[in-house]
């Protein structure tokens, strides 16, 4: 077994004691349970009233301990981008996995099927013939399938009702594979602005989608799961009443690239339960100061973090290195080494994706650390 680094021993051993949040070594990733977990109960309450089932998305965290909170607050289970994902969250007890990109070559096909062997509820997205054929020959027992359905992104998913009637034949074809349904997420709606952009989007994504579904069962299939949605376009997907199911992630932590998109929507209604932790490591220059959180502390593909705690609420950061960021000084205050900064990540699921850990507090109390098994999974 590999021994703890010294960090972690050292950190874990302030768990439970008050004020140990202000001693977690930075930067580290700080989730506020109570924040998170009301943010459960609002998303669970949401996919309750409007009639879905709700299926989280676990490519924001890859954090077990985050799964089994969020199916203990009413999930049916949990989605992963990549098997390697989900064979984590499958070793650390998560039984109802959906991995929502399709797979391609024998060696995945025969990791979907030891998954569907082991799992009580393991489903899996494909949107091709030759998926099907190659998760069927892999196959030591019944696999549940869904087709994946191409938003209007052009990333995955058939293109059209013509290749997903194709593809259903293929699985029809295939005694292993159990047809369950349809999925369709709009990536590229999430982060629109304003409410009704969002809802004309979707509404013209569920439109096509449906036409896909009627001629899936025009063809004999029984279309029982439609899946797809996210954080940013909840209401719109809810309004449509075309899904069955629901994938949200970045709900249950928020981020920048959603804080700026949904404003004062009811999507964006959630805390920010997920910050960033950094420590003021300089303070000689006279206009900024340096934290110890830069390139490789936050993602790099949206808007820059932005400090939350309330001394440095209007200083403006910038990168300034691999591990260092330069923070402006704020206006009439005085800054020392050693002072904490809480940000606000850009966008949650690649930050959280450079962390081994994240730390769990309630209060200013650290009561868990939970690891990240699935971080830097690809394959």
């Amino acid at each position: 077994m590999t021994e703890e680094r010294p960090h972690l021993a050292a950190t874990r051993s302030l768990i439970g004691q008050p004020g140990s949040r202000a001693l977690i070594p930075t930067p580290a990733a700080v989730l506020d349970l109570d924040a998170f977990d009301r943010n459960l109960a609002k998303m669970a309450g949401r996919a309750k009233a409007a009639g879905l089932a709700l299926r989280p998305h676990a490519k924001s965290h890859k954090c077990s301990a985050v799964a089994h909170r969020q199916i203990e607050a009413g999930a049916v289970g949990i989605c992963c981008a990549k098997l390697a994902e989900a064979e984590a969250m499958a070793a650390a007890g998560i039984g109802a996995i959906l991995v929502t990109s399709p797979i391609a070559g024998a060696e995945r096909a025969q990791r979907a099927a030891r998954l569907a062997q082991d799992l009580p509820d393991f489903r899996i997205v494909i949107d091709h013939p030759d998926g099907a054929a190659e998760l069927a020959t892999a196959a030591e027992g019944p696999i549940q399938v869904l087709i994946d359905v191409d938003p209007g992104m052009g990333r995955t998913g058939v293109h059209d009702a013509a290749q997903a009637v194709e593809v259903f034949r293929a699985i029809q074809a295939q005694p292993n594979l159990r047809f369950l349904g349809v999925q369709c997420y709009g990536g590229h709606w999430q982060h629109m602005e304003g409410a009704n952009a969002r809802a004309a989007a979707v509404a013209d994504g569920m439109a096509c989608l449906s036409r896909v579904i009627a001629a899936l069962r025009e063809a004999g299939a029984e279309v029982t799961v439609v899946t797809g949605g996210g954080t940013g376009s909840f209401a719109a997907d809810a309004a449509q009443g075309v899904l069955t199911e629901v994938q949200p992630g970045s709900f249950a932590f928020m981020d920048r690239e959603y804080r700026d998109a949904l404003k004062a929507d009811p999507d964006g209604a959630f805390e920010q339960a997920l910050t960033i932790a950094a420590t003021v490591i300089s303070a000689n220059h006279p206009q900024w100061v340096t934290v110890d959180a830069g390139l490789k502390a936050f993602s790099t593909d949206g808007p820059l973090p932005v400090a939350v705690t309330p001394k440095f609420a209007a200083s403006a950061y910038r990168f300034f290195g691999d591990e260092h960021g330069r923070l402006m000084r704020p206006e009439g205050s005085d800054v020392a080494r050693g002072e904490r900064v809480d940000f606000v990540p850009p966008h949650v699921d690649p930050t959280l994706d450079r962390y081994d850990v994240i730390h769990f507090v309630r209060g200013d109390v650290l009561v868990e650390i939970a690891p990240v098994e699935a971080r830097g999974a690809s394959q």
